[in-house]
């Protein structure tokens, strides 16, 4: 059920919603709905959808539909870890994930839901992914998920490019990568242009702004990846995209 799809200034919606305060925001519960289900949650560590199934329902859906045993997955833009504990979930004991982050309150959630649900198969990367390695300032944002790289931000965090770390052999070739930075798409993409060139790899990625979705778009196309909407709106409207690099059989 996609509780997160109920209205919340309907009358039902506010309904539903009702019970929700009365429970204390360090209660750990067991998450309802999918792949992460009977999962332990932290119910203070994000709003109520990531413990109720909900959240970002038909992406939760794909990405349970496309990760593979086995696989490496990328979770850049880790928050609390909700992709994260799905990904390691879906790649079992031989996956790896390696998840990025940088925000200390988000990094003491994200280990948490990882030691409670003992997770043995994720690297925490304590930092945030861009086109250079060194550090930059960060803005936390209104709420703990919209935190983002600016000039403007208080918190100074360290910086690392996927194509620096791979050169150095810090990280494997990952399998795919999901991505959501609050703006920052096109530093990430442009820091892995060598990965991204060199490997077939599956992205989900979130863009924040038109301008930011259709430099993302370009610049994915023209290496190579075939790219298609996650939801019901059109590629151009959208702002969540599949990106796929088909292999091709050699002559």
């Amino acid at each position: 059920m996609n509780f997160s799809g109920i209205p919340i200034n309907r009358w039902y919606g506010k309904i539903l919603r009702f019970p929700f305060r009365f429970i204390p925001s360090n209660m750990k519960v067991r998450i309802l709905q999918g792949k992460l289900r009977g999962k332990k949650w932290i119910v203070g560590s994000g709003n109520h959808a990531y413990w109720l199934g909900s959240h970002e329902y038909k992406k939760r859906i794909l990405f349970e539909k496309v990760i593979r045993q086995g696989s490496i997955v990328f979770d850049i833009g880790a928050h609390v870890g909700f992709y994260t504990l799905l990904a390691s979930v879906l790649v079992g004991t031989k996956g790896k994930v390696f998840a990025f982050e940088p925000v200390p309150r988000n990094l003491f959630y994200l280990k948490e839901h990882l030691r409670l649900n003992h997770c043995t198969n994720v690297t925490v990367v304590e930092a945030a992914v861009a086109d250079h390695t060194g550090t930059t300032f960060f803005d936390e944002g209104t709420d703990s998920s919209t935190g983002h790289i600016s000039v403007k931000g208080k918190l100074q965090v360290k910086t690392l490019s996927l194509d620096d770390l791979m050169s150095k052999g810090k990280i494997p070739i990952p399998d795919y990568i999901k991505i959501d930075v609050e703006g920052a798409e096109m530093l990430v993409l442009s820091g892995a242009k060598t990965m991204l060139l060199n490997s077939h790899l599956t992205i989900f990625l979130s863009t924040h702004g038109r301008d930011i979705h259709y430099q993302c778009c370009k610049f994915l196309s023209s290496l190579g990846y075939s790219l298609r909407p996650i939801g019901d709106k059109d590629i151009a409207e959208t702002n969540e995209i599949l990106a796929y690099k088909e292999m091709r059989d050699k002559d």
